[in-house]
C-alpha cells in the first residue's frame, strides 16, 4: 500500500475521496503499525487488509470513516466550513449537485450533497489533484 497516484478531485468518490478528506483534515492517514495499538484520537487508519477507513478514538474504539456518505460525519465537515451544497436540475447524475466550503471560491460537483461538498473541501485545501493508494480507486 504505498502506491500513490495523482488525481483529479472531481474524480475522487468512496474510499479514495474519505481518503483525501483525512489528509485534508487529520494531516494524514496511518497505516499500521504507525500509531501503534491505540492511534491518537482524531486521527484516521487504513486498514490494509480490506482498504478500511477508521477514525480513532485514543483508545480501543473506532468508527468507520466515511464522510463523503456518512452525514454524521459529512455534515459536521459541512457545519464546520459553513459549507453549502446546491442542487442543480438538469445536469446528469453524476454532476447533478455542487458544493463546497464558504470562501473557496470554487465549488465541486458530484452525484449526492455530500460527495460535491467533500470534493470542494477537498479541492479547497489541497487542490485540484491529490495523491491516494491506486487501491483505492475504483
Amino acid at each position: 500500500m504505498t502506491d500513490l497516484i495523482e488525481v483529479r478531485v472531481s474524480n475522487l468518490a468512496g474510499a479514495a475521496l474519505d481518503w483525501a478528506i483525512a489528509i485534508a483534515e487529520c494531516g494524514g492517514v496511518l497505516i499500521y503499525p504507525e500509531g501503534g495499538q491505540f492511534p491518537p484520537d482524531g486521527s484516521v487508519s487504513l486498514n490494509d487488509d480490506d482498504l478500511t477507513l477508521w477514525l480513532n478514538d485514543g483508545e480501543r474504539g473506532e468508527e468507520s470513516w466515511s464522510p463523503s456518505t456518512d452525514w454524521g460525519q459529512g455534515g459536521l465537515l459541512i457545519d464546520k466550513y459553513h459549507g453549502t451544497t446546491q442542487h442543480i436540475p438538469g445536469l446528469p447524475a453524476d454532476q447533478c449537485y455542487a458544493g463546497g466550503p464558504a470562501g473557496s471560491g470554487v465549488w465541486c460537483y458530484g452525484p449526492t450533497a455530500l460527495i460535491a461538498f467533500c470534493r470542494g473541501l477537498v479541492n479547497h485545501k489541497l487542490g485540484d489533484t491529490v495523491q491516494v493508494p491506486k487501491e483505492l480507486m475504483p
